[in-house]
């Protein structure tokens, strides 16, 4: 009984940590049942249509149970530019990953998400948003995370390099894994890359929207709705054929289920709580564990085959995102500790003003 409380009392310490870990899982899912969806002829664009309408459909209830009590007036203004950000950021970057998923694999597809914190910190820099402040150690820190990030995004794109386990490789060519030319290899890694700056775009316009219109969870639906919309008008635009749209009880309908309901809404609701619990740094530390994750799934599942420049490029990823993220964590302290020393000092201030003795300037009464 007492070892039971005790696992019990260490599990509710540590629930950030597992709920985390679980959100590795789900992630891992998601590449690699999209891989297998992709990977079986269902056509990119029908995939985001089919996975948005789920997704509108598994948040909307949740939306309007949990935020239908607050006002939140939804102006015409804030309406187009929801359209805009969905057509650019979800659209846009969710068709791009998985037509560029379709050249590549399901692992590269995973590292080359990591790089998104280093793309959204550069746009933020370009925007003035950010600052470098390169001459401290954290602004340091942040800059040569992002390079290595970036060569390490470079690597796995333009070095292939031998096989890590060629015979293990050479029994898989002949099941039925599909190799990869270098020409595909970077066409989907462009495609990736163009996913990356799109989802960039959406990340840093939805602090804008949210102070127009701070209902996250009306927000989020509507924008998987306009989505949804433009997915099908541009499915049904490029593909004709009324049997690409057919879903049987296969494996196309489980990754479209589970990327709209398990992806988009239960990890988006954990998300949310570990955010509130430890901060946003602390869940972007363990995004490196779906990448392992999905490597050794798709080794497995695909039987692909890792090269000696699909892992070295893995470990210039996860250092420098580890570099980014340790520069990142210092500044806000510093800022953090900035601003609570003004803020006392404002305090004393405030105090000696309005005390009925006088004081110095140090703050001690005059005798």
């Amino acid at each position: 009984m007492m070892a039971l409380q005790y696992i019990l009392a260490a599990m509710e310490k540590h629930k950030p940590c597992i709920v985390m870990v679980i959100i590795q899982f789900i992630y891992t899912g998601m590449s690699l049942f999209s891989k297998a969806a992709i990977a079986e002829g269902m056509k990119p664009s029908i995939f985001v249509a089919y996975r948005q309408a789920l997704a509108t459909l598994a948040l909307a209830p949740f939306a309007i149970f949990f935020e239908s009590q607050k006002s939140h007036p939804l102006s015409l203004n804030v309406l187009c530019k929801m359209f805009l950000v969905s057509l650019c950021g979800v659209t846009l970057s969710l068709n791009l990953y998985y037509a560029g998923m379709n050249y590549t694999s399901a692992t590269f597809a995973t590292a080359m998400t990591n790089n998104l914190p280093i793309i959204v910190f550069i746009m933020a820099v370009c925007l003035r948003i950010e600052s470098l402040s390169i001459t401290q150690w954290h602004g340091m820190a942040k800059v040569l995370g992002a390079v290595t990030c970036l060569s390490g995004a470079m690597v796995i794109t333009f070095y292939k390099g031998p096989a890590l386990y060629s015979e293990y490789g050479k029994e898989a060519s002949h099941n039925s894994s599909r190799t990869y030319t270098k020409e595909e290899w970077i066409k989907g890694s462009l495609l990736m890359l163009g996913a990356n700056l799109t989802w960039a775009i959406w990340l840093i316009m939805q602090a804008p929207i949210l102070k127009q219109y701070p209902a996250k969870l009306r927000l989020t639906t509507l924008q998987c709705c306009f989505s949804c919309v433009i997915s099908t008008v541009y499915s049904a635009a490029v593909e004709r054929n009324i049997s690409s749209w057919k879903l049987g009880w296969d494996v196309n309908l489980f990754s479209v289920a589970y990327c709209g309901i398990v992806v988009t809404g239960l990890s988006y609701w954990l998300q949310v709580w570990v955010v509130e619990k430890r901060g946003p740094v602390f869940t972007s530390i363990f995004s490196p564990i779906a990448l392992l994750l999905t490597a050794i799934f798709s080794a497995m599942i695909f039987k692909e085959t890792l090269h000696c420049g699909s892992v070295l490029g893995a470990v210039l990823l996860v250092a420098g995102l580890y570099s980014f993220l340790w520069g990142k964590n210092k500044e806000t302290e510093i800022h953090g500790s900035e601003e609570k020393s003004n803020q006392t000092k404002e305090e004393v201030a405030l105090e000696c003003i309005t005390c009925t003795p006088t004081c110095n300037e140090d703050g001690e009464e005059k005798r």
